[in-house]
């Protein structure tokens, strides 16, 4: 076993772990199951890289979030770790080499989503794969009491199963201590064993403000807080509003949302990466795997549909550990609105059955069919299709969702992918007998060379043309028709939303729901709006202890720094002041009797309203009183 400081000092370049890091690495290597729960931004990935490179072997990563899945492949590969992931809009084959290089290549770690657990392609070869560790990411997601519940975690037991001896490590950034103890229980934990970094933030400030104007409330708190933010709202529709109103009043702001192509997308989180935009104005589609430290603001124009959601938005801010802001802008009606788009957001029973017949119409599945099938998902053209609302159906599908039935991955990014299915001498041949194809070949070759023999690459078909000096629409032509001759396997790039129907598909008017639990998630949805609610509208006690409460996490410490501690702090510095001011009004008419007017004259210029103030209370009090020539003087 190697040792753990030498892998984060190769590896990360760090010298020592984060608090709390090394003893949940610990735990893990002794084969304990563990339940990690670090805020966001506090190194979760590292509690399960770390030991895993430390033992032979392969670790299995389970995350639902694909963005994040394809970036921390991205950055273990830049660093010299061999890892791979497998999500929907790859194809069979594609899912079977990346399978078979975890059993027979020296593959570290493997990320997959939960719903590929009990497919046939994925049982068959984990039985062949040396497993050292089993991490689950965003592991609230298995609680049906936790945020964002999904059903297919739930297979992660019949992994257990299959893997009896491999340790599990969980994480997440949020749990209420019921969702605690449910992902314990849902993963088999022979007994409790939980590493709990405190939700507190010591700097981050919190804040509700109410306001009837937003966007100009909005536009003071930048002014007045340089450095690089987000502001998150709730539709599409608003990203474009609130970016070109920032813009407009000189500040730089992009938008972002999940419908925009994967270019414009890409292209306005760099540009604020890279400093070059100030605001990034976003749904809750964007944050995830973004790691930027010096996120100074982040603004919610609307409320988050639970505390959950807000703590995990809110902590993009500060992740360097310097002074930053979490700031609410409440509208008069912003509680009553949260309720009923919960409300809105479960649909009835009978409305349920009737999309997702669309949806088998829509895809052309035949009942008992498509089990794990994935399509490319247009929202707005299958709502236009079948006469159906865009809200409606996206909640629907949520609903769905919960049941087990489908999975929807927001749009991500999957280039242009080639693979050469002859082996040298069948190609060779296949060149001799179709000059036409013979250069178009060598070009591939030489630039893709024998990896594309093995293995699906990334394909440029920008670069390809400019190669063969021809329009990029004839090498797109050339490629498709080598693909339909089984020469090649071409997937050409897309960003589209994936859906994957994660069942076979069954008669709608049959489809099995779960009433009760359709119920009890509403019901749950509802009060988790309720506490959003009473968040927001409280303003008597510190931000930090009313979120950490909300996580089981009662303390009597205030954070000093949240609105309300910074009112508080405020009043008493103002009533020190006055103290102060009191004294030395006492003490100078004491040593002679004066004029209220040159009384005030003795102070600073600031202080003459209030020392004003102090007067007359200390006449209405009987400290000080007025004589017939209209001069103050002590009382007896």
């Amino acid at each position: 076993m190697q040792d753990i400081h030498h892998i984060l000092k190769t590896y990360w370049g760090y010298a020592h772990f984060r608090p709390l890091q090394e003893d949940i690495i610990r735990s893990v290597l002794a084969g304990e199951d563990t339940l990690a729960l670090l805020p966001t931004g506090g190194g979760k990935s590292v509690c399960f890289q770390v030991p895993a490179l430390a033992m032979e072997g392969l670790c299995l990563v389970i995350t639902p979030l694909i963005a994040l899945m394809k970036d921390q492949v991205e950055q273990l590969n830049k660093r010299g770790i061999s890892a791979l992931a497998v999500y929907s809009g790859m194809n069979r084959r594609e899912i079977d080499i990346a399978l078979d290089n975890c059993v027979y290549g020296d593959v570290k770690f493997l990320y997959l989503s939960p719903e590929r657990l009990l497919t046939e392609l994925f049982q068959e070869r984990v039985k062949r794969m040396r497993v050292n560790l089993i991490a689950v990411d965003e592991a609230h997601c298995i609680s049906q009491w936790g945020y964002d519940f999904r059903p297919p975690y739930l297979q992660l037991a019949e992994l257990r199963e299959v893997l009896p001896k491999v340790p599990v490590i969980a994480l997440t950034a949020t749990a209420t201590a019921q969702v605690k103890q449910d992902i314990q229980e849902k993963l088999a934990f022979p007994k409790p064993n939980v590493f709990q970094k405190s939700f507190a933030r010591a700097n981050l400030s919190y804040s509700c403000l109410d306001t009837e104007d937003k966007a100009n409330r909005l536009l003071e708190i930048l002014q007045r807080m340089p450095g690089q933010s987000i502001v998150y709202v709730r539709s599409r529709r608003q990203t474009v509003e609130v970016a070109k109103f920032l813009q407009s009043r000189r500040i730089s702001a992009a938008a972002y949302h999940a419908g925009l192509k994967f270019e414009m997308r890409n292209a306005a989180q760099q540009s604020w990466i890279d400093d070059k935009v100030r605001v990034i104005v976003a749904t809750n589609a964007f944050g995830m795997g973004i790691d930027k430290p010096d996120v100074r603001l982040v603004v919610h124009l609307d409320l988050p549909e639970s505390l959950e959601a807000y703590y995990q938005e809110a902590g993009r801010a500060g992740r360097d550990e310097k002074y930053a802001y979490a700031v609410i802008l409440n509208g008069p009606n912003d509680v009553a609105e949260l309720q009923r788009k919960v409300q809105e957001a479960h649909p009835s029973i009978e409305y349920i059955r009737r999309v997702y017949q669309c949806l088998a119409n829509y895809y052309q599945l035949a009942v008992g069919s498509g089990l794990m099938s994935s399509f490319d998902f247009d929202l707005a053209d299958f709502a236009k299709n079948y006469k159906l609302q865009p809200l409606e159906v996206h909640h629907t599908i949520k609903r769905l969702e919960t049941e087990g039935y489908l999975q929807l991955n927001e749009g991500y990014y999957m280039p242009s992918r080639l693979m050469l299915l002859l082996d040298n001498l069948a190609l060779y041949e296949f060149q001799l007998a179709n000059p036409d194809h013979d250069q178009f070949i060598r070009i591939i070759l030489r630039i893709y060379g024998g990896e594309a023999f093995t293995n699906y690459v990334k394909l440029s078909e920008r670069r390809l043309a400019k190669q063969l000096n021809m329009p990029e629409q004839e090498v797109r032509r050339k490629l498709e028709y080598l693909h339909k001759l089984q020469v090649i396997a071409y997937e050409p790039q897309h960003d589209s939303p994936q859906l994957v129907f994660t069942k076979p598909r069954e008669d709608a008017n049959g489809l099995p729901l779960d009433t009760k639990q359709l119920a009890a998630l509403r019901e749950r949805a509802l009060l988790q709006a309720k506490e959003m609610g009473r968040y927001v509208t409280t303003s008597n006690r510190c931000r930090t202890q009313l979120l950490l409460e909300y996580f089981g996490e009662v303390t009597d410490d205030r954070c000093r720094i949240c609105d309300y501690c910074l009112a508080e702090r405020k009043k008493e510095r103002e009533g020190a002041e006055q103290e102060t001011l009191r004294v030395k009004v006492l003490t100078l008419v004491k040593a002679q009797a004066c004029l209220p007017k040159e009384l005030v004259q003795q102070f600073e210029p600031k202080h003459a309203e209030t020392v004003t103030s102090l007067v007359r209370e200390l006449v209405d009090v009987g400290r000080l009183k007025y004589k017939e020539s209209g001069k103050l003087e002590a009382a007896e």
